[in-house]
């Protein structure tokens, strides 16, 4: 997996992009906070729920629907103002459901694990990509601050934060440029 910071520089880097208008700290930090919360499976770990089990690490907190349903709630109750199935619902919805998935698709692009449960609850096979550019991540912090935790830093500067950079300065020159412009 990403580490955590990675996994919110992403959510930062989609929420240049977004057209939000009003409760912008409510939205930056919620855009921070999404892509990291299928990581709270990990507690498993400790409740000792096995690492394959349905609600295990990379089980279903990692799926696609896990993260609609995220988007769901997280429109829900931090943007009442927003009636449900509105235009301005449904796109909040969608924008927060897609970047807490993120979080799923680019644990599937890392190097180790079992794989991630992108299908479940329909389909519980565990997947990677093809294509697997991203070291795991360590999840104990010890392990973290080790040559192991280093590589995986330098290695996410070029998949994850470089890439979110480009993104973000470009979200905000296209879609934000007319403002920053007349400051």
């Amino acid at each position: 997996m990403p580490t955590v910071i990675s996994h919110s520089v992403v959510g930062l880097a989609a929420a240049s992009v977004f057209p939000a208008e009003g409760h912008l700290l409510r939205f930056w930090l919620l855009s921070a906070i999404c892509p990291v919360i299928p990581d709270l499976d990990s507690i498993a770990f400790k409740l000792g729920i096995p690492y394959s089990h349905f609600f295990g690490h990379r089980g279903f907190f990692h799926s696609l629907l896990f993260a609609l349903i995220v988007g769901i709630f997280v429109t829900t109750v931090f943007f009442r103002d927003k009636p449900p199935f509105t235009k301005d619902w449904v796109l909040l919805c969608g924008y927060f459901s897609l970047i807490t998935a993120t979080h799923g698709i680019l644990d599937a692009l890392t190097s180790g694990g079992l794989g991630i449960a992108l299908l479940s609850p329909f389909d519980n096979t565990r997947y990677f990509f093809p294509w697997s550019p991203i070291k795991v991540s360590p999840i104990d912090v010890r392990s973290f601050f080790s040559a192991w935790g280093m590589r995986v830093i330098l290695n996410e500067l070029i998949w994850i934060w470089i890439p979110s950079a480009v993104i973000f300065i470009v979200g905000r020159i296209l879609f934000h440029g007319k403002a920053l412009l007349h400051r």
